[in-house]
This record gives structure tokens, C-alpha cells and sequence, in this order.
């Protein structure tokens, strides 16, 4: 579902932390690698509550969590171009991008099975443009304007309001070990992105 791939694709702080320390020197300190830890346990929780329903199912569920976990890598890796881009403009960084990928999915592309109506050539164009295009140009231009964990804590906004979507829209459900392992993965980004330590969460669970 959209709320699955959604949340296992959030873990992409932790790759971006990973990623930093290796080219940018940065240092994982031990609340950073508390919040890893608890992220990894709540992406366990959601692979372990794949959907019971058939035989077929498991396989692509596990290669599902595999290409969201990809897809996590790789915004990782051009969330780590683009700080080392400050100062390209970000609408050149989203061209490049794009027509490098139209150049690579070219041999991949199904030509003979195209929209046969206004409404299909209309909903891919605006996929293309507006949620590819101007998405990246907005993303890229904010990736360089602020700094790293401002930028992942605004990303909540992504998974909270695709799982809703996902309810609203399709009527997909989460298990109740899936919300448990959303809400852990989101706790954890949370944690890491906005500086808090698991003393100072204690502390205040006791003072309220």
C-alpha cells in the first residue's frame, strides 16, 4: 500500500545520517544511533505484518519493501548531491535529473501501450510536471536553503499525509502491528531530526 512504501521509504534520515558521516565527517553520537536502532525495529514490525492474503503475495510484498528501501538510498544520495551543489540553481539540478532518468527509461518504456484519452494524457502530464518537476525544483531549492534536520523534519508532512490519503482515498487499513511500526519509525525521524535524547523524553514523560 501507499502508507507501507511510504513509511519504510521514510527511513531515508538515517541513510542520509550514514552518508554524512562518511563524505561529510559528521558524527553519530549514541541518541542518533538510539533513534537508528528504534527506526530499524519499527521497519522489522511492518515487514513482519505483511498482508495475509494468498500465496502470491509475500514475494512481492518483500520485493515492495526492497524497492522502497532503494528508493530511500538513492533520495539519500541526491539529497547529498544537492548540498554539495549549493549555489547550482535548483530548476537546472531538476532538468538534469529528469531528462537524465527519460534517457535511461527509454529502452524500458512501453510506447505501443500510451493513453488512449485526454483524461490519461492529462493525469501523466501532470505526474510529470507538476509532481516531478516543480516537486524536485521545490525540493532541491529547500534541500539548499536549510539546514539537515529542518529539512527532515519537515518530510513528516509526507508520510502522515500519504497514510491518510491512503485511508481516505483507497480505503487501505494498516494492521495494527503496521501502525505500531509507522509510528516507531516516525518517533525515531523525529528524535534524530529534531535533537531529542531519550533522558530528556524520559524526564518529561515523569514531569507530566
Amino acid at each position: 500500500t501507499i502508507s507501507i512504501a511510504t513509511t519504510v521509504y521514510n527511513t531515508q534520515p538515517f541513510m542520509l545520517l550514514a552518508l554524512g558521516a562518511l563524505f561529510l565527517g559528521e558524527k553519530i553520537t549514541a541518541a542518533k544511533l538510539f533513534w537508528l536502532t528504534l527506526a530499524f525495529a519499527g521497519m522489522m514490525a511492518i515487514v513482519q505484518a505483511k498482508p495475509q492474503t494468498g500465496g502470491g503475495i509475500s514475494g512481492d510484498y518483500g520485493f515492495g519493501i526492497l524497492m522502497a528501501l532503494g528508493a530511500a538510498f538513492f533520495y539519500a544520495l541526491a539529497a547529498l548531491a544537492a548540498k554539495w551543489l549549493k549555489g547550482t540553481p535548483p530548476h537546472l539540478i531538476a532538468l538534469i535529473q529528469v531528462a537524465t532518468g527519460m534517457l535511461m527509461l527509454a529502452p524500458m518504456a512501453d510506447f505501443s501501450n500510451l493513453p488512449g484519452d485526454a483524461g490519461g494524457w492529462a493525469i501523466l502530464l501532470t505526474i510529470g510536471v507538476v509532481h516531478t518537476g516543480l516537486m524536485y525544483v521545490l525540493l532541491y531549492g529547500a534541500i539548499q536553503r536549510l539546514p539537515t534536520h529542518l529539512t527532515g523534519a519537515l518530510s513528516f508532512i509526507y508520510p502522515i499525509a500519504a497514510i491518510l490519503v491512503d485511508r481516505l482515498a483507497f480505503g487501505h487499513a494498516l494492521q495494527p502491528m503496521q501502525i505500531a511500526g509507522a509510528a516507531t519509525i516516525l518517533l525515531a525521524a523525529a528524535g534524530m531530526n529534531l535533537g531529542w535524547t531519550p533522558r530528556r523524553l524520559l524526564n518529561r514523560a515523569f514531569e507530566s
